[in-house]
This record gives structure tokens, C-alpha cells and sequence, in this order.
């Protein structure tokens, strides 16, 4: 485990409502994370407003390139449109973190014709699944010429045929390809909930018992894996329990940052905010608790 010396202030997602105050305010946050495809360059020589200012964050902040299109898991490879955008990006804005999610986004329909789900869906953790990814992550690492970090989900449907848990499928990704992991705490205390899909009508769900199972999978992963670990808020319905980055971090998240900070080291932490947007303050004090919580585990 690294010194908590070393360990990086928390970082923000950097979303539109936002832009000014961070330009003109320049909180003290350790990176900013944005949406990739948020500033593909579509054709412009200079790229437009939008990359414009990123570029003037770029002086001031470090910047993690958070993508939700590469599509990883899809059978049908790697979008070369996509992955060129994205590398002419990581050229112009030299992030420190390149990150995108084990899913799959990208199918053909029966007619031949391509289609875009616009959503984040999970993979069957099986070996044919496992060399999809790894063909694919290896094909943008090998692009980027950088390690890709890549997230674990949120995923509202599980498959009936497995070869491994998702931590070994995790593992097995890392081992074969040398990325990393971006691991959302928050999302897996959403699928430890989730999993108890029969709750009696009037009851709640057994958070204490998520929260163990999640402290489980944690203990699954490489310790060495983690780059980054997310953190955010979801809302409870009567059904299912949505990731929707639309609240405050609940208590039961911040004790599995805790053990992952003791598992994991100082990978830096970020604060995912994207529904329901409040002001930045709100964002800071997040990042301010992530801070301290991480001190008191690397203490």
C-alpha cells in the first residue's frame, strides 16, 4: 500500500452546469473527469467551444477521459470512427486516466444495419465473452498507447450461463490484457442490492447485508488492479435500485470506500454527479469527506 502522502486530492465529474465556476473559482480538486464523446472533435481542425474548454480546465487540472461508446464487450469489435475521436482527443488533452466500461453497446440488427443500444449493457462473464473484451481492450490500449482503465456496471439483468463470479472475470482481464480497473464502489453496492430481488411488500431491503456482500466482491479483486474508484448516489425504488449519480454518497458507500482504500491504496477517488445537479459546493464537500475517509484508512 502506497503512503497516504502520495494520494491525490479527490476528484470531481466535471459536467456543463459547472463549467464556469470551476474556471473562475479553480476549487482545489485533484483532477476533473468528463464524458469523452462530450468532446470528440467531429471534423473541426480546432475542435469547437466545447474542446476549447476543456483545453482551458487542461491548465489548471489534471483531466480523466471517462468514455461511455467504445462498446468493450461488443462481438463486433472496436467503432474505428469512435476510436479515432477518442485518440485524437487523448493527444490533444493528455489525460491521466483513460476509462470505459465492460460492456457492450453496439449490435447489428437482422436487416445488416448497425445499432447503438445508448445504454450500458452487461456481459455474460463467460470465456468467449472474456476474449471479446480482451481482444477489444487490447486493440484500444494498443491505439492509445496507454493502459485502459475499465469500469465494472451496474447491471439490472444477469445471465443464466457463467464461467466465473464477476471478480474473476475481472481478474482475468486484467491478467491478460494489463489494463486496469476503474471500480465504481457505488455500483457495487447497487448490485449487492439488487441481487436480493424478492423483498416482502412493506419490508426493506437488508442494506446490511449488501454491504457485506459487496465488502465479498471487493475482497475478490486484485489488490493491485484499481486505478480509480468512482463514488455516487442512487435512488431506491420498490423494485430495483438505480444508479442514476442524482444524491449525496449513503453511509453504507462510504464504509466499502473505506475498506477499498484499505484493499486497493491510493488510487484517487472521484465524485460522480450527473442527474439532479447541485452546486458545486455540494460536489466539494463530497470530495472533502472522500479525503478525509481516506486518510483515516491509510493512516
Amino acid at each position: 500500500m502506497n503512503s497516504k502522502a502520495h494520494r491525490a486530492p479527490t476528484g470531481i465529474g466535471w459536467r456543463h452546469p459547472h463549467y464556469a465556476a470551476v474556471l473562475e473559482q479553480r476549487p482545489t480538486v485533484g483532477f476533473l473527469q468528463v464524458h469523452s464523446e462530450n468532446f470528440f472533435g467531429f471534423g473541426s481542425p480546432a475542435g469547437g467551444a466545447a474542446l476549447a474548454t476543456l483545453a482551458a480546465a487542461r491548465e489548471h487540472y489534471p483531466i480523466s477521459l471517462h468514455g461511455v461508446g467504445l462498446s468493450l464487450g461488443s462481438a463486433h469489435g472496436i467503432d474505428a470512427w469512435h476510436l479515432d475521436q477518442l485518440s485524437d482527443l487523448v493527444n490533444r488533452i493528455e489525460p491521466v486516466r483513460v476509462s470505459d466500461h465492460a460492456c457492450f453497446a453496439r449490435g447489428v440488427r437482422s436487416s445488416g444495419k448497425m445499432l447503438h443500444a445508448s445504454d450500458l449493457l452487461p456481459l455474460p462473464f463467460t470465456h468467449e465473452s472474456l476474449d471479446v473484451l480482451c481482444a477489444n481492450v487490447s486493440q484500444v490500449q494498443e491505439r492509445l498507447k496507454r493502459p485502459l482503465l475499465v469500469e465494472n456496471l451496474s447491471a439490472y439483468v444477469q445471465y443464466a450461463q457463467a464461467d466465473f463470479s464477476e471478480e474473476q472475470f475481472l481478474g482475468e482481464l486484467v491478467q491478460r490484457t494489463g489494463c486496469q480497473l476503474l471500480l465504481d464502489v457505488n455500483n457495487v453496492f447497487v448490485n449487492a442490492l439488487n441481487q436480493q430481488s424478492i423483498v416482502p411488500q412493506g419490508l426493506e431491503r437488508d442494506r446490511a447485508f449488501a454491504l457485506h456482500e459487496a465488502t465479498v466482491f471487493l475482497d475478490g479483486l486484485p489488490a493491485t488492479a484499481v486505478g480509480e474508484m468512482h463514488l455516487a448516489g442512487h435512488c431506491e425504488m420498490a423494485d430495483i435500485v438505480i444508479d442514476d449519480h442524482g444524491s449525496e454518497v449513503c453511509e453504507e458507500v462510504w464504509q466499502l470506500y473505506q475498506h477499498a482504500v484499505r484493499r486497493f491504496g491510493d488510487a484517487p477517488a472521484l465524485i460522480e454527479w450527473d442527474t439532479a445537479i447541485p452546486d458545486i459546493d455540494v460536489l466539494l464537500a463530497q470530495a472533502e469527506r472522500a479525503d478525509q475517509i481516506a486518510a483515516e484508512a491509510l493512516a
